[in-house]
């Protein structure tokens, strides 16, 4: 066996049919939930249970992201979609017209982020001006709630396509 073949049986481009890409999926939608607006979600636990710094550790937390991404927003926002919507065509064109897996898995993965970046986005503009911790703690559990709406989601139209993918061409090749 050769160095090309061994790494081309190591680095499979067959996405759907590969454990590496499925445990990526997860790993993904389970960081996307716990990041929330960039702050982990501990940390509103924590705000909820014990009060006093750990709110306070929150609003501090919170407060920073929030200005990190509307800076972000508003200085490059622009340039970033621009840059997200090429990206997101030529992935769409060489998985779903070129028949390329590789670009339909990276495909279905990076739209539904893309759907999580303008919801922590939309959160962060609520959030631009002061709240009192129990109303900030609602919006972070609601915009949780919704990014895990939009995973559940992602994950079973991933698992749908990667299914009828598998079928129609084999899963080993």
């Amino acid at each position: 066996m050769d160095l090309f073949s061994l790494i081309f049986e190591l680095i499979d481009l067959r996405s759907f049919s590969n454990l590496w890409y499925w445990i990526a999926l997860a790993v993904l939608w389970s960081s996307a939930s716990h990041w929330v607006l960039g702050v982990p979600f501990d940390m509103v636990a924590r705000a909820a249970k014990h009060g006093g710094s750990a709110a306070q550790d929150l609003e501090d937390a919170v407060r920073i992201q929030v200005n990190r991404l509307l800076y972000i927003s508003e200085v490059s926002g622009f340039a970033l979609t621009a840059f997200a919507f090429f990206m997101i065509t030529t992935l769409v064109l060489l998985g779903f017209y070129y028949r390329v897996e590789f670009a339909q898995a990276v495909v279905l993965m990076l739209i539904p982020m893309y759907v999580v970046g303008l919801i922590n986005l939309r959160a962060a503009r609520a959030l631009r001006t002061p709240h009192d911790i129990d109303a900030l703690r609602k919006r972070l559990t609601r915009t949780r709630v919704l990014i895990q709406l939009v995973g559940v989601i992602s994950i079973f139209v991933t698992a749908l396509w990667g299914m009828y993918q598998n079928l129609t061409f084999g899963a080993l090749g």
